[in-house]
């Protein structure tokens, strides 16, 4: 087994304890229950912390009607300020269709309606019927589609011709009025990996209503190479006045939404082989409701030497990861980074009233933190989880963790790999967990690790590049969290042991789909359920296509509607809608909307950065499961 390597300065061991936000003092009851009028929600008493309460978004019930041919799936949020014993009532054209008030899962089948029912619904609060929701959402034929305008295309400098594919999209509240919107990449076909020289068309990213309506358009620019590894946008209420931002990495050339030029129009950096590795580099804050932007500060890190980030003609340097996290434990902060082969710089950033305030910033190559075993351990992608449990979130950035406060917290020297997994995977543990895959053929194919203190709990021998790995309760055959990975045979529980000897047919994404808690296995166009003998298609994407070549992703997957299942929004082949499938199946599992858990929340955020990877909640999902927590948040 893999020895873990410690804190470079080591901390007692903590006591162990219940799940983070499972439950809440007794004290912080009373003190906490006169905010409740002010949209704040408490836990349950239990454990000997108190959370602190953390601003999420103000939503409505989000309520889809999925027709199938024997009636209407109507679903809707229980929302983190609800209280608790809430009901709920559905109608349909203003008249109630359920004989009793619904007590449990947020759902309800109406039998034998037409697809073009209309349905709200109203919240029982203390045996009060409160107002009707929002109109369902109708999803018609099992989909509904959000109409997308991809830009024109155009011609590189050395006459290649290019078109456009909708790529990577986030969501978030752009105009305040309670409904997720979409945010959505644009990529040419000309698109590039950092290793790949050649020219790119710009990245063009849109802020899009459910509607349809596009609110605003930003062109990046000749400046930003258009790839996986250049533009990792990041849609969040920053500054907590009920309105998504949208924060990315501009230069010179960059237009924003409301056709201004960030910098120079007429500068052109890119060198002979397409790459940018001279010129100014920005981080710019984009108003979410008009795509104009409102404040923009230097890159932090500037490039530099371009060669001290690992070679010379401009592949490591351009590496960059993003992600957004409760650095105080109360209101999010942007965190933007670049580099992880070998130097990795890491810089939290508020945005509070109209400005930018960096918090920290840090650099394996400090004096603080050189030779501590830092350097080359970020993975194509990052997490954000509260691992130590002192209600501020760290960010786990591959092999190595670092603090709420910017300083290294644990690192296992287990270097550098494309997929990662961080939850309670194991329920019979205290805490959460890492599950990740390396390509170093020196170190473990695999491991898993206690989150907060980087100790491997267990781990497959060194067995070559490890390309693909995913963790998760697919299969109620085993306790916790499976994982598996594409270099490694069978299916392992969380204790390590291989539970099954039939790995599932996809080593990629996951997605709560159907009735039951165990999640569902997310590829390419199309969701299966694992079975020990074989897999089983539940859903087949009708004319779309998945994203980023042999990764197979789709633009989103997320709680974004509905109740907690997920939904799976892809674009159309045509690249003229994104398709959104949500789930037709009903449950009697009752959790409370994911979107108002903030570790599933920030993962949706992080989801677009490189390699996408799917959400994990803070809490464990999955067969036997427990009562789900009740989330202790507010809304601006």
């Amino acid at each position: 087994m893999q020895h873990p390597h410690p804190h470079p300065h080591p901390r007692p061991h903590p006591r162990p304890r219940r799940r983070r936000g499972r439950t809440a003092a007794l004290s912080a009851l009373t003190a906490a229950a006169a905010l409740i009028g002010a949209g704040l929600t408490t836990l349950t008493p239990g454990t000997a912390e108190a959370a602190t309460a953390r601003q999420v978004e103000r939503l409505d019930r989000g309520v889809v009607s999925v027709h199938t041919d024997s009636g209407n799936l109507i679903s809707w949020r229980w929302l983190g300020t609800d209280p608790g014993d809430v009901s709920f009532n559905v109608y349909r054209a203003g008249t109630k269709v359920n004989s009793t008030p619904l007590t449990g899962a947020t759902n309800y089948f109406h039998s034998g309606a037409p697809n073009s029912a209309d349905y709200t619904v109203r919240a029982i609060v203390n045996g009060v019927e409160q107002g009707d929701s929002v109109h369902a959402i109708q999803f018609r034929t099992g989909y509904k589609d959000v109409p997308i305008s991809p830009p024109a295309g155009g011609t590189t400098p050395d006459g290649v011709a290019y078109t456009y594919e909708a790529n990577d999209a986030s969501v978030g509240d752009l105009d305040g009025d309670g409904q997720v919107d979409f945010v959505l990449k644009w990529q040419p076909t000309n698109a590039k990996d950092n290793s790949q020289s050649g020219y790119t068309g710009n990245t063009i990213v849109d802020g899009v209503r459910l509607d349809g309506t596009r609110l605003w358009r930003v062109d990046l620019g000749r400046n930003i190479r258009s790839g996986a590894h250049y533009t990792q946008f990041q849609v969040y209420d920053y500054d907590g006045d009920g309105k998504a931002e949208v924060a990315m990495k501009t230069a010179d050339g960059t237009v924003d939404g409301a056709g201004t030029v960030i910098g120079s129009s007429s500068a052109d950096h890119r060198n002979s082989s397409g790459y940018v590795l001279s010129g100014p580099e920005y981080l710019t804050m984009f108003n979410g409701q008009t795509g104009r932007a409102m404040g923009t500060v230097d890159y932090v890190p500037a490039r530099g030497t371009v060669s001290s980030w690992g070679d010379s003609y401009g592949n490591r340097v351009d590496r960059f990861l993003a992600g957004t996290a409760y650095l105080d434990g109360s209101r999010p902060s942007l965190v933007m980074a670049r580099g992880y082969y070998t130097r990795t710089v890491i810089a939290a950033w508020d945005w509070r009233g109209g400005a930018f305030t960096r918090r920290w910033t840090f650099d394996t190559s400090s004096s603080t933190n050189s030779g501590k075993g830092y350097d080359g351990q970020g993975n194509h992608q990052l997490s954000v989880a509260d691992v130590d449990g002192d209600g501020r979130d760290e960010i786990v950035y591959g092999s190595m963790t670092v603090d709420d406060n910017g300083s290294g917290l644990w690192t296992t020297k287990n270097g550098h790999g494309d997929a990662m997994h961080v939850g309670d995977l194991d329920p019979s543990r205290a805490g959460l967990e890492e599950f990740k895959v390396d390509e170093d053929g020196s170190k473990p194919s695999s491991w898993m690790a206690d989150a907060r203190t980087g100790q491997v709990i267990w781990s497959t021998p060194a067995n070559g590049d490890n390309g693909r790995g995913v963790a998760g309760d697919i299969w109620a055959g085993s306790a916790g969290a499976e994982s598996w990975s594409s270099s490694e045979s069978g299916v392992r529980g969380p204790k390590g042991t291989v539970v099954s000897t039939r790995k599932p047919s996809s080593t990629n994404f996951l997605c709560w789909w159907d009735g039951d808690p165990v999640r569902e296995l997310l590829d390419g166009t199309h969701i299966d359920k694992y079975g020990a003998s074989s897999d089983t298609r539940l859903l087949t994407g009708a004319s779309v296509h998945s994203g980023n070549g042999t990764k197979a992703t789709p633009s989103l997957s997320g709680d974004i509607l509905g109740d907690w299942r997920e939904e799976v929004v892809w674009p159309t082949s045509a690249n003229t809608a994104l398709r959104i499938y949500s789930t037709p199946v009903e449950t009697t599992t009752r959790i409370t909307t994911l979107l108002h858990d903030t570790q599933y929340r920030t993962a949706l955020a992080w989801q677009n950065t490189a390699y996408n990877q799917p959400p994990h909640p803070s809490f464990f999902i999955g067969d036997g499961m427990p009562t789900a927590p009740r989330p202790t948040v507010y809304t601006p």
